[in-house]
């Protein structure tokens, strides 16, 4: 009697992924500017970071949409770079209508707080308005806004590499609390009994909440 034959499996195969790349570190982050030489001036003149690249073009090469633009690089000691685009409207970019001022912003480390109240000096020198020196524990920053409307903050780190280690320890953790309570909190506020927003397990800056109230 001959030997049956098998079918094949209709089933797809599927193959491991590739393990995720290394990055190694920023690249760029870009936002609209409303003149590309007056940001030149803050970011080259004021902060100190050389304008490095240049590129201009009609059409968008990710998306092949026509949007004629400048879009230039000012790079950081560690080769990264803030970017930004001139469309050539004199427009600046809006802000987010429903998000705090604060919220969103990109940080800058400078070696030491020295470093971090020379700069205040700088930028306070022409005109900037600046907030802080802030104690943050593990670093001191100021905060000020570039002539986009783009929130900075300089930062000179006070923690060592040990004590962000232990940091890194309980994060997981912590924001696994603060997951559960938030899927509560969606369940309550859809039930009509929960506050407008979810207050963190825990406040880390006590002393702030100490100023606000009284």
């Amino acid at each position: 009697m001959a030997a049956q034959m098998t079918a094949p499996s209709l089933r797809p195969t599927t193959s491991p992924l590739p393990p995720p790349a290394a990055v190694q570190q920023l690249h760029h982050y870009a936002y609209r500017a409303k003149d590309a030489e007056e940001t030149r001036h803050f970011y080259e003149d004021i902060l100190g970071l050389p304008l490095y690249h240049i590129i201009q073009s009609d059409y968008v090469p990710s998306t092949g949409e026509y949007c004629p633009y400048t879009h230039f690089f000012f790079r950081l000691q560690d080769g990264s770079f803030i970017a930004f685009f001139d469309l050539g409207n004199d427009e600046a970019a809006l802000p987010s209508p429903n998000t705090p001022l604060w919220v969103n912003h990109i940080s800058f480390r400078v070696d030491t707080v020295a470093d971090l109240e020379a700069m205040k000096a700088r930028l306070e020198a022409d005109g900037i308005e600046v907030l802080g020196v802030t104690d943050h524990h593990i670093f001191k920053s100021i905060y000020f806004f570039d002539p986009n409307g783009v929130r900075l903050e300089l930062t000179a780190q006070l923690a060592d590499e040990f004590q962000m280690l232990e940091e890194s320890k309980t994060a997981h953790a912590r924001l696994a609390e603060w997951t559960a309570r938030k899927q509560q909190w969606r369940k309550d506020k859809a039930a009509g009994q929960a506050a407008e927003a979810l207050k963190p397990q825990q406040n880390d800056r006590p002393e702030f909440g100490g100023k606000a109230a009284a």
